[in-house]
């Protein structure tokens, strides 16, 4: 698939994600940002926060890039790079019908992250509350391995991608459409969360989701059938 166009799907995947986005992270955010030091500017390290769940949605990306380099080495490789990309826009549509309020399956997938997380929440509560910049920005990296949807719908992508370096920028591309809404989660969550979790908006946002998801399906299927 072309890069430009999967680096806006990614960042349009994050930005129009927010209602689940703040649904799902808004209160840990608003958690974490209660919980900063007052001596330090807090809008500083909320910033530090999102740079450290960012920086674990790349780190993902490039793991996930990483195994697709490999797989290159193997014969039909663009079969399944073509069969990867459909399958993420086949999930990405199902996002899109969950955020719409439509259709709660593809909020299953985030019950395959649960065992890392009982792993890693232990470490979290350790960083908690937060007394530093260095606890601010491990809260964030750890944050970033929250079992979510929406990331796994983005690391399907970065499988696709066939380099470390594409799937870091896949996931780069994502956590930078989901800054706006979970930076604003930060500085005033409650006001953020009633407004992205009103119906209409949700409907409309996880229709345009799905929209975009079913064109993304339309070129990868025209693309498979001109290659075989």
């Amino acid at each position: 698939m072309h890069e430009p166009i999967t680096l806006l799907s990614l960042f349009l995947l994050g930005f129009l994600g927010g209602t689940h986005c703040v649904g799902m992270c808004g209160g840990l955010s608003s958690a974490f940002a209660l919980q900063l030091p007052p001596h330090i500017q807090r809008i500083w390290l909320i910033i530090l926060l999102n740079v450290g769940r960012i920086g674990s949605y790349v780190v993902i990306g490039a793991l996930m890039g990483a195994l697709s380099q490999i797989g290159s080495l193997l014969e039909h490789t663009r079969t399944v790079q073509l069969g990867l990309s459909l399958a993420a826009n086949i999930l990405l549509l199902l996002m899109g019908l969950y955020l719409a309020g439509i259709f709660s399956l593809a909020s299953k997938i985030e019950l395959l992250g649960r065992p890392i997380w009982r792993r890693l929440n232990p470490l979290l509560n350790r960083l908690l509350p937060i007394r530093s910049v260095s606890a601010c920005l491990g809260v964030g990296i750890l944050w970033g391995w929250l079992p979510c949807g929406l990331v796994y719908n983005a690391s399907l992508y970065a499988l696709g991608s066939g380099s470390a370096m594409q799937g870091a920028l896949y996931l780069l591309a994502f956590g930078l459409g989901t800054l706006p809404n979970l930076l604003a989660a930060g500085i005033f969550a409650v006001q953020l969360k009633q407004i992205l979790q009103h119906r209409t908006l949700r409907l409309g946002v996880g229709l345009l989701v799905s929209l975009w998801a079913i064109w993304q399906i339309i070129r990868v299927w025209l693309v498979f059938q001109a290659a075989f």
